[in-house]
C-alpha cells in the first residue's frame, strides 16, 4: 500500500479545487483521549481553584486547563479527584505534611474571582513542596472566553519554571478536516489552541486542501490549493482573511515552508519538469532554484539558522532526507536506516529531526533522529500509517497524523520521548495535515 501523502503529491495534477470565501466561524471540535501516561514523570498537584465571589464561577476550569497541560507534555504526572484530599487557595493554607505524604514535589494553587465589567481575575501560585517555597505567583483578568488562554499562560509559566525552558501551551496548531462524503464533502482548513480548543475555520473548500505551514510571526498560513485544475500555493492572513497567490505555475505547486525570518518561502515546483526545490522572496518574487536533480524533490524544510533545508529525495532509489544549502553545492544525504524516510520536521535548535519512516511496505511509524547521537533514530508512534509530524515550538511536543484501525483520520499530540499520547479526532470527520503554530505574544500578568 503507498503512503497516502505520496499519492496526494503524485496525484496532484489531477485535482481541481472550487474554493469557498474565508470564514471566521467556530468548527467541529476535537475530541481529546489521552492514550497513555508516564509515572516516573515529576509529580505535581494542580489543586481546583477557589472561587471567591457571589457570582457563578465562570464555565471554563482554568485549574483542570492546567493540569491537562502538564499532563500532557509527558514531563509531569498529577493527582486528580478524590486524590486531592486539601484544597488550599492561599499559600497559608498548605499543610505541607499533607502533600509530602502524597509524594508530591509542586504544588498549584490559585483563587478567582469577579472584578466587574465581565471580567474574572485568576491569581495562582507554584510552591516547591519539600523547601515550602513560593516559586512563582501571579495574576491575570480576563473576559471569561479568555480564560482557556489565562490557563495556557500560567502552564506556561509553571513549565518553565521547572523544566527552564519557556512552554508551549500558549500556541495555535492547524490543520485539515474533511467531512461528508461523494460531492457533499468538504474540506476546511482549521486554526486551533494547541489542545484542540476553540477551532476556528480559516479556508473551506469542496476538494482538497493540503500542506498547511505557519508564518514565523503566526500571522499568516501558506497552504496548497487547487484552482481551474492546477495547484496553487497561497498565503492566508489569519487577522483579515485575504490570501494572496505566491505559486500558480505550471504543473505541481506544493509543500511551501516559511524561511525562519519570513522572508522567503520554500516550495516544491515542477513547471521545469521534474519536481525541484525552490525559493521565493515573498517581497520581490525572485524564484532561486536549489536542487537539480532529475528525481522527486520534496517537502523542503528550513534548518533554524536559514542557512540550510532539509527534504525528501528518491535519487537513490527510495525516499531518504538529504540536506543542502541554500546557495547550492550539492545535497548530503541524511538517513540511511529503513527504506523510507519523508516528511521531516525540525526542532528548534536542529539538534532533532523527526520524519515519517519505514522498514518495509506496510509500517510507516514517526522517529525522531537525534543529531547528537550519531544519528540515533527513536520511535515515538506505533503506526501503521503516521505521518506529517510538526514539532511544537519549544521542541517538548509533536502533532501527527495517523489511520485508525476504521480507516478514520486523526491527530495525536505527543512527547517527545513518546511518554505521552494525546488522540485529537472529529466526532464525524477525519483530521490530517497537522502544523504546529510559533510561540505567541503573551497578555501581561500582574506579580
Amino acid at each position: 500500500m503507498k503512503l497516502r501523502s505520496y499519492k496526494i503529491l503524485l496525484a496532484l495534477l489531477a485535482l481541481a479545487l472550487c474554493g469557498l470565501p474565508a470564514s471566521r466561524v467556530l468548527a467541529q471540535g476535537l475530541t481529546l483521549d489521552v492514550v497513555n501516561g508516564v509515572p516516573s514523570a515529576i509529580p505535581i498537584t494542580v489543586v481546583p481553584f477557589g472561587f471567591e465571589s457571589a457570582a457563578q464561577p465562570p464555565a471554563t476550569d482554568v485549574a483542570a486547563v492546567i493540569r491537562d497541560d502538564m499532563v500532557r507534555c509527558g514531563k509531569f504526572r498529577t493527582l486528580t479527584g478524590a486524590d486531592i484530599v486539601e484544597h488550599p487557595s492561599h499559600g497559608g493554607e498548605i499543610n505541607f505534611s499533607t502533600w509530602k505524604l502524597l509524594k508530591q514535589d509542586y504544588l498549584v494553587i490559585g483563587r478567582e474571582r469577579d472584578v466587574g465589567g465581565g471580567q474574572v481575575k485568576v491569581a495562582f501560585e507554584l510552591w516547591n513542596v519539600t523547601a515550602q517555597k513560593q516559586m512563582l505567583a501571579g495574576a491575570y483578568t480576563a473576559l471569561p472566553e479568555e480564560l482557556r488562554g489565562v490557563a495556557h499562560q500560567i502552564a506556561d509559566q509553571i513549565y518553565q519554571k521547572i523544566i527552564g525552558q519557556p512552554g508551549a501551551f500558549y500556541t495555535r496548531i492547524a490543520y485539515v478536516t474533511t467531512t461528508g462524503s461523494g460531492k457533499a464533502m468538504q474540506w476546511s482548513l482549521i486554526v486551533a489552541d494547541s489542545d484542540g480548543h476553540n477551532p476556528q475555520i480559516v479556508v473551506r473548500s469542496r476538494q482538497p486542501l493540503l500542506s498547511p505551514a505557519w508564518s514565523p510571526n503566526g500571522k499568516e498560513l501558506a497552504y496548497v490549493s487547487l484552482e481551474s485544475g492546477d495547484s496553487a500555493i497561497y498565503l492566508q492572513n489569519l487577522a483579515s482573511g485575504q490570501r494572496r497567490l505566491i505559486s500558480g505555475r505550471k504543473g505541481i505547486n506544493g509543500a511551501p515552508a516559511f524561511s525562519p525570518d519570513g522572508k522567503k518561502l520554500a516550495m516544491m515546483l515542477s513547471f521545469g519538469g521534474s519536481p525541484e526545490i525552490y525559493i521565493e522572496d515573498l517581497a520581490s518574487g525572485q524564484l532561486t532554484q536549489i536542487t537539480h536533480n532529475p528525481s522527486i524533490n520534496s517537502g523542503p524544510r528550513w534548518m533554524p539558522d536559514g542557512k540550510s533545508l532539509i527534504f525528501m529525495s528518491d535519487r537513490s532509489g527510495k525516499p531518504q532526507l538529504y540536506q543542502e544549502s541554500i546557495t547550492g553545492g550539492g545535497a548530503t544525504r541524511l538517513t540511511f536506516d529503513g527504506e523510507y524516510n519523508s516528511s521531516a520536521a525540525i526542532n528548534y535548535d536542529a539538534s532533532q529531526v523527526a520524519m515519517m519512516h519505514s522498514d518495509d511496505s506496510n509500517t510507516y511509524r514517526i522517529a525522531i533522529m537525534d543529531r547528537k547521537l550519531d544519528n540515533q533514530l527513536r520511535f515515538i508512534s506505533p503506526g501503521p500509517l503516521d505521518e506529517s509530524p510538526s514539532f511544537a515550538p519549544n521542541g517538548s511536543m509533536l502533532l501527527y497524523a495517523a489511520t485508525d484501525p476504521n480507516g478514520k483520520g486523526v491527530l495525536y499530540e505527543v512527547a517527545d520521548n513518546g511518554s505521552v499520547r494525546q488522540r485529537l479526532a472529529l466526532v464525524d470527520g477525519n483530521v490530517q495535515s497537522p502544523a504546529w503554530g510559533p510561540y505567541r505574544i503573551p497578555t501581561s500578568a500582574q506579580p
